[in-house]
């Protein structure tokens, strides 16, 4: 048989990949605490004229949450301990950020003037246990900075719950973030948390383009779909906080993502 048969014969065989689309819901305030989050997102949904479907994936920033959820500190009010100014002495940082840094953290991974790597208390390893000051209004002086949800994938479980009964449809939700990475620079959206999905896609057995049984591929479906709706999203002042995926698919029962982090015992780089 010769080559150009052999490419139509593989072409044949191929299943098609989905082809996903994402759409950036409009008309979203600027959130504050004590908000309904899951009424802002369903007045989304009708200020663009967009009715979700099952099958659909709708991905929340983080700070949105964060913020609805009241997860301010004010560092004014901060009283940080001698282990807090000694570490801040070290990575060049405010004492009073440090210490609510080590209050979201179980410990300090990596260390070195104007970086920290700690572990949060929700397991990511990532740097400042995800305490930021971005896109935070002034507010009469103070000095506030925003914490990650309590539980990111119960905030997640939440607005899944809320979006599936008003609108009789079972999408997806996904709470999504900016990590850095090991090996490589810059960062890309990941998934804090995760809800009506599987955060993980265990491709061990499926067969390759050749036939051959996958053995170790296991997809980290939501961190996929959190990190394309941050192309969305932005990263700076274009506030797109609600981004829709449709045209994905997937046979594999939900799933948290609190399943995507590694155990320290299985992390070689911890």
């Amino acid at each position: 048989m010769g080559a150009g048969n052999a490419d139509t014969t593989l072409a044949e065989t191929r299943r098609p990949g989905p082809a996903a689309t994402l759409l950036p819901l409009t008309g979203v305030p600027m959130v504050q605490p004590g908000d309904d989050l899951a009424a802002l997102v369903i007045r989304s949904f009708a200020h663009d004229a967009v009715a979700p479907a099952a099958g659909d994936v709708l991905v929340v920033a983080q700070k949105v949450v964060s913020k609805a959820e009241g997860r301010y500190v004010d560092l004014a009010d901060v009283r940080p301990s001698e282990e807090a100014r000694r570490l801040a002495a070290e990575v060049d940082k405010d004492p009073r950020l440090v210490a609510v840094i080590l209050g979201e953290s179980r410990r300090v991974v990596r260390r070195r003037p104007g970086v920290l790597i700690v572990e949060h208390r929700l397991g990511f390893v990532m740097a400042n246990a995800g305490v930021d000051r971005s896109n935070l209004a002034p507010q009469d002086g103070a000095e506030r900075v925003l914490l990650l949800p309590r539980d990111p994938d119960a905030s997640a479980r939440a607005l899944h719950e809320r979006i599936a009964t008003h609108f009789g449809a079972p999408i997806g939700v996904v709470i999504n973030d900016s990590f850095g990475r090991p090996w490589r620079k810059g960062t890309v959206g990941v998934a804090l948390g995760a809800a009506g999905l599987p955060a993980l896609l265990d491709l061990r057995g499926r067969p390759d383009l050749y036939g051959r049984r996958l053995e170790v591929t296991v997809s980290a479906f939501a961190d996929e779909i959190a990190a394309a709706a941050s192309l969305v999203m932005g990263q700076a002042d274009e506030a797109r906080p609600l981004v829709l995926v449709r045209g994905l698919a997937w046979s594999a029962p939900p799933s948290p993502a609190a399943d995507l982090v590694r155990a320290a015992e299985d992390d070689l780089f911890r």
